[in-house]
């Protein structure tokens, strides 16, 4: 197992509701990522094909119009599924990375109709390790997302250590939190919309509470970056000219900041990280071990699968 390798965070926007722009666009920070020595690349939240912050799909409560139900059509249009052409696509660039990716989809399900928040992951042979499903989509996403059911409570046993992560504000569920240390995380990812400065609180909390790296991951987009053809009356009108002004950053087990925060900018922040310190960072502070009060506290979790182990 490598206990020292570099790791990259993409803060960009797609090119919104447009699949195929949004994959050559996602081509193009791998392989710059790849040129920065990166092992381990994540995306943010939503990344393909749009976070559509600031839109209502037509809906109020007790009534939907025509025009959010082909708003709707089109975000699906720019969603992608696992096994999917799309998604081998990613898994080309990950090998051509030769690097483990992590990207914010929109998930469709071909069989239900529903779309997903997720997050897919692929390994450096190229190969779909797996997803996450966002459990609890927040607000107005729920019109929008699904749930999981716990399923996809996804980690994974790597060349880099233990990985994986939730979306968003499910990083403010602390049974959620638990789930992912009770899996012995060391590289925990956090893709996100959350601009706000206290976002960044969290992932220092978490990197504290965990005792484990933690990769935060936002979009920069501003208003003009919304196609002019999007059926949405004045959804945008009272809408700032920056929606998301991103806020990536990676922080260390003893909740040091490595790297950013960035802000009001694309760009790729990346980190040498090591193993190592989350080992030493348990000296004092275990949240599964010696300072997890077992014979206090029983904690179980529905459906959710075995860490996975990636040779």
């Amino acid at each position: 197992m490598s206990t020292k390798y570099k790791v990259a965070v993409v803060q960009a926007a797609p090119i919104l509701f447009d699949l195929e722009k949004t994959l050559e666009k996602t081509a193009r920070l791998v392989t710059q990522a790849k040129e920065e020595g990166a092992r381990l690349i994540l995306f943010p939240e939503a990344f393909v094909s749009a976070y559509p912050r600031g839109l209502s799909f037509g809906t109020v409560v007790g009534s939907r119009q025509p025009e959010g139900r082909k708003l709707w059509q089109r975000y699906w249009e720019s969603s992608i599924a696992a096994g999917d052409a799309a998604c081998d696509r990613l898994g080309e660039m990950a090998k051509g990375a030769n690097a483990f990716l992590v990207i914010g989809v929109n998930e469709k399900d071909n069989t239900s109709g529903t779309l997903f928040c997720s997050m897919f992951y692929f390994g450096p042979k190229g190969e779909f390790l797996g997803k996450h499903r966002k459990i609890k989509p927040t607000a107005q996403e729920r019109v929008i997302w699904g749930e999981d059911n716990g399923s996809t409570l996804s980690t994974f046993d790597t060349e880099l250590g233990k990985i994986g992560g939730l979306i968003c504000w499910e990083n403010y569920m602390p049974l959620a939190r638990m789930a992912m240390y009770q899996k012995g995380i060391q590289v925990y990812l956090a893709p996100t919309a959350d601009n706000r400065d206290g976002w960044q609180q969290t992932m220092r909390h978490i990197a504290l509470e965990g005792r484990c790296f933690v990769l935060g991951c936002n979009q920069y987009v501003t208003k003009d970056m919304y196609p002019d053809d999007l059926p949405i009356g004045n959804d945008l009108e009272n809408q700032p000219d920056v929606m998301a002004n991103g806020g990536a950053v990676i922080v260390s087990p003893l909740g040091e900041v490595l790297a950013g925060p960035l802000w009001n900018e694309e760009g790729i922040l990346t980190a040498d990280i090591d193993l190592d310190q989350v080992i030493q960072s348990k000296l004092d502070f275990d949240p599964i071990g010696h300072y997890n009060r077992s014979d206090i506290f029983d904690f179980k979790v529905n459906n959710q699968p075995p860490i996975k182990v990636v040779e």
